[in-house]
């Protein structure tokens, strides 16, 4: 019996440390917290767009209202894109061709910006006179204009007489960006680039959709420069990733008559709460702000002929594609055009397969070509060709083809270093006054209700169970402030006979359990403060997102939060710092017996949180760094790091960088670290 209990006690003295360090255990809410962000921006998705049927619905009762809805939808829309560049020298070339029955197939490359080629084929009918067009965008496959489904919609409208121009996207095809000197992808694929080179356009205003539209508009623009191709008979017709290329084109350029989108996806509100963000060419940072849905884009293409094509078992949910269509026809019909839409949908899935293509090419040749006297041609006789025989570049690559080729990642880093060469810098006093125009203060409305600082709303703080911890005694609370999120705290007090009056927040991109771990920095803190505060800001520790919810192709872990965040128009950046300085100011209550707070952070992430809630909250008395974060302008010179998008802040390099903040906060910033 004695050895029995001498072993139940070493039992029990090994299981100890494990059972305080257990994961959990400084956990405060009550619920599975790990859905707590995304439902908060789902709802305010919702929000966002709740007025919106009501506005379409007026809109569709007459012919100016549909006129001026389709009219504000296309500003927002033009005002979402940014700066987009000059039209330059095209300098096309034709690198050889293909001579079929009926037609040929050039090899072309032009450049859309100085230095940045786009490669595409050209298939041109034989024959004299001029044939309508039509500019096929490719869908997110790796081998983009070879691949045999765009092969065979580009082949069938040839026979029918139109001219087709088939472009690689950036990040596809002969158009990787991100490679090594031997050409090789650095990314995982097409689809990760564009997320990655998103993140990077964003820190400079712009986006990576806007640079896929400008390419597609110098598309059309080397259409129009062709001999062969009647400029008022131009359309387009897309698939996939390249039907959200196509309307975005839609909404934007005049030139376009007549268009076919086929498993159209884009981010709507549905979809974005059904599956999620998806790729960076289709992710718009603020489309929710702006209050564009899925079937704006080709609202903004009213009334001109458009079809759209659905498989009603497509992972594009079709429901969303019914809605979308219903509302498009609305305004058609009150524009007087009804005939001039149509919806086809098949029992299939993703992809413009036999019975699209061959629904589209009616389509086209319907509203472009309907004095054609060219009978139907049988897929069957009209051969696809391989990859190689369609390449345009000697190597396969733009980037190891031209010398001087500029791929999107090398013209952000260069445009930052132009920033930041004319930047003035941040003052030192008044720096929150500044800083605060900066963020824009009508956001602060948007986003949680408040228009400044006065409008802050009072705490309410619910004391949960207590966690003891190598003799250091942690209150569980949660602080909950008006419209912010709940936030879960631990908070450690030093003896009550000491007041100085000093109180350090401290938030970690771990979270809170990884600063509760650290025994030994928690009793010097309290050596030198009356209470410690250990915060997880919103996305941290209990409601971070699950694992499961992410997709690792977009290199980031928390991918969901940071890409809703930026549809809705506030950056996660933005959210946390909003959160550090709701907390700053409950440690500075009376309750607390505090009058000076000081906030600790570390991890990149929460780094910059801290840096701009000192820029912004100027009662933070000192900001505490284990590192200063890297400049954003040096993030952009790593395209491929990991977790980009959690500290992107959309145009922040037109106003400062991390240095320049480091600079203006002067002594009251410390890095401890270095």
């Amino acid at each position: 019996m004695k050895k029995l209990f001498l072993l139940l006690l070493v039992t029990l003295a090994v299981c100890a440390p494990a059972a305080r360090a257990q994961p959990g255990a400084t956990n405060v809410f009550d619920w599975k917290a790990n859905t707590t962000l995304n439902a908060e921006l789902t709802q305010r998705l919702h929000a966002q767009y709740v007025a919106r049927p009501a506005a379409l619905a007026r809109a569709a009762q007459s012919a100016a209202g549909a006129a001026a809805y389709r009219d504000s939808a296309r500003a927002r829309f033009r005002r979402l894109l940014g700066p987009l560049p000059a039209r330059t020298p095209l300098h096309a070339q034709t690198t050889g061709t293909l001579v079929r029955n009926g037609f040929r197939i050039e090899k072309v490359i032009f450049e859309s910006t100085p230095h940045h080629h786009v490669t595409a084929n050209l298939y041109v009918p034989d024959g004299l006179g001029q044939w309508p067009a039509v500019l096929l965008p490719c869908g997110h496959e790796p081998e983009a204009k070879a691949t045999i489904s765009y092969q065979k919609t580009a082949l069938l409208l040839a026979a029918q007489g139109f001219a087709v121009l088939v472009p690689d996207p950036v990040s596809q095809g002969e158009r990787m960006q991100l490679t090594d000197a031997a050409g090789q992808p650095l990314a995982r694929g097409g689809t990760t680039e564009h997320t990655l080179l998103n993140a990077q356009a964003a820190l400079l205003g712009r986006s990576l959709p806007a640079a896929e539209l400008w390419d597609n508009v110098r598309a059309l623009d080397y259409l129009a420069s062709r001999a062969e191709v009647d400029t008022a008979r131009l359309g387009c017709l897309g698939n996939s990733g390249g039907a959200t290329q196509a309307a975005y084109l839609m909404g934007f350029d005049a030139r376009l008559k007549a268009a076919v989108l086929c498993s159209y996806v884009a981010a709507g509100a549905r979809n974005l709460e059904l599956t999620g963000p998806a790729d960076g060419c289709v992710m718009l940072p603020g489309a929710g702000a702006a209050v564009l849905d899925i079937a704006d884009w080709p609202l903004m293409f009213a009334p001109r002929p458009l079809l759209l094509l659905a498989g009603r078992y497509d992972f594009v949910d079709f429901t969303s594609i019914e809605a979308a269509h219903a509302e498009i026809s609305s305004l058609y019909t009150a524009l007087g055009r009804a005939a001039q839409q149509s919806l086809f949908s098949y029992p299939d899935g993703h992809g413009i397969s036999r019975p699209k293509r061959a629904e589209a090419v009616r389509w086209l040749r319907r509203w472009l070509n309907p004095a054609s006297p060219r009978p139907e041609v049988p897929e069957e006789l009209l051969p696809v060709a391989t990859a190689r025989e369609l390449q345009c570049t000697a190597t396969g690559q733009v980037n190891t083809s031209f010398a001087d080729e500029e791929n999107l990642s090398a013209f952000y880093q260069r445009e930052a270093q132009r920033l930041a060469a004319r930047r003035p810098a941040l003052p030192v006093a008044n720096l929150a006054r500044q800083f605060r125009g900066w963020i824009e203060e009508p956001q602060l409305r948007a986003l949680f209700g408040i228009g400044d600082e006065k409008d802050l709303p009072d705490f309410a703080v619910e004391r949960r169970d207590t966690l003891r911890r190598d003799g250091l005694l942690l209150q569980k609370l949660i602080v909950r402030s008006g419209p912010f999120l709940p936030l879960p705290v631990l908070r450690l007090d030093a003896p009550t006979a000491r007041k100085s009056g000093r109180v350090l927040l401290c938030f970690a991109d771990a979270g809170k359990a990884s600063l509760a771990d650290s025994i030994a920095w928690l009793r010097t803190q309290l050596r030198h403060y009356d209470t410690v505060l250990l915060a997880d800001l919103r996305g941290q520790g209990e409601t971070a997102d699950p694992a499961a919810a992410l997709d690792p192709k977009y290199y980031n872990r928390e991918y969901r939060p940071a890409l809703l965040s930026l549809h809705l128009g506030q950056s996660l950046l933005y959210q946390r710092m909003m959160d550090a300085i709701q907390l700053a100011r409950y440690g500075s209550l009376a309750e607390q017996g505090g009058r000076f707070v000081d906030v600790y952070a570390t991890g990149p992430s929460s780094e910059l949180v801290a840096l701009h809630a000192g820029a912004y909250f100027g009662a933070i008395a000192r900001i505490r760094l284990r590192a200063l974060p890297l400049s954003w302008q040096a993030r952009l010179a790593q395209p491929t790091a990991r977790d980009a998008y959690s500290d992107v802040l959309p145009g922040v390099l037109l106003r400062y960088d991390v240095p320049d903040l480091a600079r203006a906060l002067g002594r009251r910033l410390v890095v401890e670290a270095r």
